[in-house]
């Protein structure tokens, strides 16, 4: 027997959080990276419009300042060693333009929640749901949308706007959160209603 899923709505101040969109992961020359361009300008088109109606913006990085930080995650994922302070692969990819006002989050783990101060922020700013986009999708991206939940957000995930090195994995992945944990939808849909929302905000004033 199936589940019961219901959707899940966008708040009046959604956050986004762009998890690891950074030259290691989009550059393929990098042992961990694969060439996601559409994935890129997906979330470009996001943060053009998250950027309009001055919305939370949090960006995400994987950044080792010693050998014993995540020592068993990379253990398993030796390639993660590459992610070194100040090294051209931690850096956000530069077609996303991050701006100095957008902060950034360094984490060792697959969560953007996990060891950082996230959750923290995310009240500071009075985020009441998470748009979480980013790469990849059966890793980092699975892990904050499933701790985005525990934290009790409502997660909206665009699915053009998040990548996996596997194309079966990240249909799977996508198919599992939208069951359980989030709402997968299209990124024409969530631009709509991110517009909508700018629209009743502009209403009012």
């Amino acid at each position: 027997m199936a589940l019961e899923s219901r959707s899940l709505s966008l708040g009046s101040k959604p956050a986004l959080i762009v998890v690891d969109v950074v030259n290691g992961f989009t550059d393929p020359s990098c042992a961990l990276g694969t060439a996601c361009p559409e994935v890129v300008s997906a979330n470009k088109d996001l943060l053009d419009e998250f950027r309009r109606q001055s919305l939370p913006i949090f960006f995400t990085s994987v950044v080792y300042h010693n050998q014993k930080q995540a020592s068993v995650f990379r253990q398993k994922l030796p390639a993660l060693d590459c992610l070194k302070p100040g090294s051209h692969w931690v850096k956000i990819d530069p077609a996303l333009e991050r701006r100095a006002s957008e902060p950034l989050i360094e984490k060792q783990w697959a969560s953007s929640f996990f060891t950082t101060d996230l959750a923290n922020q995310l009240v500071c700013c009075g985020a009441d749901s998470l748009v979480v986009t980013g790469l990849t999708t059966s890793g980092c991206v699975r892990a904050t949308a499933v701790d985005g939940l525990q934290h009790n957000y409502p997660v909206l995930i665009p699915r053009e706007a998040c990548g996996d090195r596997n194309l079966a994995v990240h249909e799977a992945s996508l198919y599992d959160l939208d069951t359980k944990y989030a709402d997968v939808i299209s990124l024409s849909d969530l631009l709509v209603r991110l517009c909508s929302l700018g629209d009743q905000k502009s209403t009012k004033e």
